[in-house]
């Protein structure tokens, strides 16, 4: 019997409080139907993502209420942080993972705005593949100007919201929701604390500025370990492999007379981006899913 599978990763401005974080986590604990698959909180980000997955409705349910737990305990007034961010509940994209399509998400999400709206009075953006203007397709246009920037912004009947009045949330700002195909969260660490050329390297390889066509990527320090990190997403690992931005990220830095130092994943990957590393790197040939033994086992 098919089974419709949808796969969520709301990000949360707190990334500090350990209480906070857990009271918010745990709206997505003891659910049926609905998996917590991962959930990873940064201090300099100031930001918590969280990786969930399950049936539709009840993902959109168990997102739903943790938006409501958020919205309670966290003000955007006193939020600082190092990562772009409107509001409390930054962005919560859903993802089609089994037996459902991707316009089906599409009404998903709209569900799920006119219900945040309805309760909470937190205006909602739809991004990507949910957009109803070409221009909000892109987050990174729905996110300029930023949390203290949204007053502003929302006089503009341009940016009026998809759910919603233009006002925002007196503590939670606002909140961008979409459907989109899957993406990697990666960065890479830099041995600079020059964030000028952390940030002339991440503009040569995004595409908005001339890069590669399915990287984003910005710039963020990290001030305690004297470093910097080009912050990235990988819109389609498919076509920009995760080697390929490595390998751009290094070349670049290699003019500033700049290393690489590491490099991480937040959230999940798909095995299939680490694959296509492996291969790689390591100059294999018919490498594929069936030459992983965990994979042989599963089946």
């Amino acid at each position: 019997m098919n089974m419709s599978i949808v796969e969520c990763v709301p990000n949360f401005s707190e990334g500090r409080d350990l209480e906070k974080i857990e009271k918010i986590v745990n709206a997505f604990r003891n659910k049926k139907d609905v998996k917590l698959l991962n959930y990873e909180a940064d201090e300099n980000y100031n930001r918590l993502v969280v990786t969930i997955i399950g049936k539709p409705q009840e993902v959109k349910n168990a997102v739903f209420e943790s938006i409501g737990v958020a919205k309670d305990i966290i003000n955007m007034n006193e939020h600082k942080g190092q990562h772009p961010r409107v509001g409390a509940i930054d962005v919560c994209p859903f993802i089609p993972i089994r037996d459902i399509s991707m316009e089906d998400v599409v009404e998903l999400t709209k569900e799920l705005g006119r219900e945040v709206n309805d309760k909470y009075k937190i205006p909602v953006f739809l991004y990507e593949e949910s957009a109803t203007k070409e221009e909000r397709r892109n987050l990174a246009t729905i996110r300029q100007g930023e949390y203290e920037g949204l007053d502003e912004k929302l006089k503009n009947y341009e940016w009026k919201p998809d759910f919603g009045e233009n006002k925002k949330h007196p503590t939670a700002g606002a909140i961008v929701i979409g459907a989109r195909k899957a993406l990697i969260a990666y960065n890479i660490n830099l041995d600079t604390d020059n964030i000028e050329i952390t940030s002339k390297i991440a503009k040569a390889i995004r595409y908005s500025s001339g890069g590669y066509r399915y990287i984003k990527a910005g710039s963020v320090e990290i001030p305690e370990k004297k470093i910097t990190q080009v912050t990235m997403n990988l819109t389609d690992y498919t076509h920009t492999s995760m080697y390929r931005a490595f390998e751009a990220v290094k070349f670049e830095a290699k003019r500033f007379g700049v290393n690489i130092i590491g490099s991480e994943i937040v959230g999940l990957c798909p095995m299939e981006a680490l694959i296509d590393v492996a291969s790689y790197y390591l100059g294999l040939e018919g490498f594929s899913l069936k030459k992983i033994l965990e994979t042989n086992l599963m089946e």
